[in-house]
């Protein structure tokens, strides 16, 4: 299989927009057959969603309203990646300041794209166990409930319409291997 006929090649590039947190581009780009097309896609900093496993062998989920779609949803505690910061540490900053707890134990589990057409945005899944409760440090205007699920009630809630948020369905993947045994827990 070669791969080279599918690479695009960038011959040029401009700003469209550029926000707080996202930058929007538009490319030129040149085919393998020698065409040129355009592709707009998003700069995303990247984010985390975390895996919080408390000792009664449920997982914390969140309950906010997402702007966007003018709804309340249900996921995983989660954040975006600040310049320069590790997602470890964002990760463990995140699980604090959302949903009060710290963890002992941290392991990252795997990268998933959420968008591949139209964004380079990564989120790192992590899993956090050894949870202590300390008190939240939200945000000024953040405004979220902190629920406990079990994966087997989340994955009910996703078969049911109820949990249909991308990076939460993904992580639950893992969080359901991992905790029925099927894949061991990473190094």
């Amino acid at each position: 299989m070669d791969d080279a006929q599918l690479i695009e090649h960038m011959v040029g590039s401009e700003p469209v927009y550029e926000g707080t947190l996202l930058k929007v581009r538009r490319d030129q780009v040149r085919l393998h057959d020698g065409h040129q097309t355009v592709r707009e896609w998003i700069a995303h900093p990247g984010a985390v969603v975390i895996i919080a496993a408390l000792d009664n062998g449920k997982l914390l989920f969140e309950r906010q309203f997402r702007y966007p779609l003018r709804r309340i949803f249900t996921e995983l505690p989660a954040g975006k990646i600040d310049a320069g910061e590790h997602p470890l540490d964002t990760a463990r900053r995140e699980l604090r300041e959302e949903t009060g707890h710290t963890a002992k134990f941290w392991r990252h589990l795997a990268t998933m794209h959420p968008c591949i057409g139209y964004s380079d945005e990564r989120i790192e899944i992590f899993w956090a166990q050894g949870l202590i409760y300390v008190g939240h440090q939200r945000d000024h205007g953040e405004h979220l409930d902190v629920i406990e699920l079990s994966v087997a009630d989340a994955l009910l809630a996703v078969q049911d319409g109820e949990i249909t948020d991308g990076k939460t369905i993904s992580a639950l993947m893992w969080a359901d291997k991992i905790s029925s045994g099927a894949w061991p827990m990473p190094e």
